[in-house]
């Protein structure tokens, strides 16, 4: 890349103007936000409380743990959101707080408290999810309630008889009341249910796989097709169940050769099997958004909730720092900017200009990557992101100090100026190389061993010294080249930065000095 930069420094510019536009484009493009997304420190965001379901026994602060965990997994699946989450109390009193940036929905806190158990079942019965008789009286053998007069899916029973019929007849799908879901199902009972939108009723065998099964989840949209699935694959022991069960019931009638995809009680889809499924492979179709495939992906990906929890609280969060000290933030970065742009501009003169111009493009690139992330993956600028760009830009002041001086050290070494902009790359750019290599692997070591804000300060950083290395390369070099092949660069003007006095390359003694070092660079 040197030799080609210093041969025709045009082509690198070219590319990052092309570059600068392409992403500008994207990131303005009408009917798109054109602003970074922000954190919850400075934007606010909606707060969680989710409060365990005690059945019986005491909570263990291991099972709080495994959930604070799974619940961090979840957000994190969503994008870097920045999301803190963390417990109080201990004990059948405690309480899990998951704070977000940005999202003020109660679809968020559904996502968060599923334990998203999934089984497999054959689809015994089905029917409109009205009850079949004129009056529903609660069965003995339902689950926990939501009223005094609502019997609650999934109702569950060791053996298909007459009481489970019952059930089945009684059960009214179209009461949401019905339809809480977020019951422990036993895989092993059968078990009469609603679909999740209550238009259907189930009556369903015990499971022939279980959700422990599942090796992965994803959203996809399938060819020739606009609607999201949920894609699954299976390990080798529910790959064998699925082959198992497909081989038995795609020959049987409708609804026979159905199976229910059940999660957390709850039909989620009943496909039925044309032919037998020998691919380890299944899918959840339904009419899921883009965002309802890739909720549902996340929940069934990262695993099932060791406890039950509930939606105790959602609240609405001002922004914790406010509009002064996000004003306050962005004052410092722009000062920062202005004072090392000015000690450049005084110590390099012509070669400060550079610098800053340099500068100028890296905050413009940061600026439009913040943008374009925010939508693609999620990322949310804290203010700790806002102090990892305002270090950036002294890592990236380093980087030009070192290959000015290394221009310097080689013309006071006696090379010419074309020759000193050439040596003076190839030494300095190993040293930028490392240097900005340090601060990258310390910033991938703090994005994955931390959590919180943290990460948002330790993701800044790595990015910007990403940008840093690549306008060193694509904009700082080949600029110096095109101006060390200007005559008033050449002509070792104070202004240039490359006066001979404080190069050390002349003195007043010695006659011929100034003869040395207009040879030296050029004349």
């Amino acid at each position: 890349m040197a030799k080609s930069s210093a041969g025709r420094p045009i082509r690198p510019l070219a590319t990052l103007l092309a570059l600068t536009i392409a992403l500008g484009a994207w990131t303005f493009w009408p009917g798109q936000s054109s602003v970074p997304k922000l954190g919850l420190d400075l934007r606010g965001g909606t707060q969680v409380t989710l409060t365990p379901r005690v059945t019986g026994g005491t909570i263990s602060d291991s099972q709080l743990t495994q959930a604070v965990e799974i619940i961090r997994q979840r957000v994190n699946g969503l994008g870097v959101a920045e999301a803190e989450v963390s417990t109080q109390g201990s004990g059948n009193n405690a309480a899990i707080l998951v704070s977000i940036p940005g999202v003020s929905e109660q679809g968020i806190a559904e996502v968060l408290k599923q334990t998203a158990l999934l089984d497999f079942r054959p689809v015994v019965a089905e029917s409109a999810g009205a009850p079949t008789t004129p009056s529903a009286s609660p069965s003995p053998s339902a689950s926990p309630t939501a009223t005094e007069d609502v019997v609650v899916a999934p109702i569950q029973s060791d053996k298909n008889d007459a009481a489970l019929q019952k059930a089945f007849a009684d059960l009214d799908c179209t009461n949401p009341a019905v339809r809480q879901g977020g019951v422990a199902d036993d895989p092993l009972k059968w078990v009469v249910t609603c679909s999740r939108d209550g238009a259907v009723k189930y009556l369903l065998e015990p499971a022939f796989i279980k959700g422990t099964n599942v090796a992965d989840a994803r959203p996809e949209i399938p060819q020739n097709s606009t609607s999201w699935v949920v894609t699954l694959e299976f390990d080798s022991e529910g790959a064998t169940k699925l082959a198992d069960a497909s081989e038995k019931l795609y020959k049987l009638p409708t609804p026979n050769n159905q199976f229910a995809i059940v999660i957390d009680g709850l039909v989620f889809s009943s496909p039925y099997f044309s032919e037998p499924i020998l691919g380890g492979q299944a899918q959840i179709t339904g009419t899921f958004t883009q965002t309802e495939a890739t909720e549902m992906a996340n929940v069934l990906k990262y695993g099932a909730l060791p406890l039950t929890l509930d939606i105790a609280e959602v609240t609405s969060l001002s922004p914790t720092l406010g509009e002064d000290q996000l004003n306050a933030g962005i004052l410092a970065g722009l000062l920062g900017l202005m004072f090392v742009a000015i000690y450049l501009l005084f110590y390099y003169r012509a070669l400060g200009s550079v610098a800053v111009f340099s500068l100028v493009v890296a905050a413009v690139l940061t600026y439009l990557a913040f943008v374009i992330l925010g939508r693609q993956i999620g990322f949310t600028l804290t203010l700790a992101g806002i102090a990892g760009a305002i270090v950036a830009v002294g890592i990236t002041a380093d980087s030009f100090v070192v290959y000015f001086e290394r221009i310097r050290d080689e013309i006071r070494d006696g090379k010419s100026l074309k020759s000193a902009i050439n040596a003076g790359w190839d030494r300095a750019r190993r040293t930028i190389l490392v240097a900005d290599a340090v601060s990258l692997l310390a910033g991938a070591v703090l994005y994955w061993l931390s959590v919180g804000s943290v990460r948002g300060f330790a993701f800044t950083l790595a990015l910007t010294t990403l940008i840093d290395v690549f306008i060193a390369f694509v904009f700082t070099r080949p600029l110096v080249v095109l101006l060390g092949r200007t005559k008033w660069f050449t002509s070792g003007s104070p202004m240039t930065g490359l006066d001979p006095k404080r190069l050390g390359v002349t003195d007043i003694n010695v006659p011929h000095a100034k003869s040395a070092y207009a040879e030296s660079i050029g004349e």
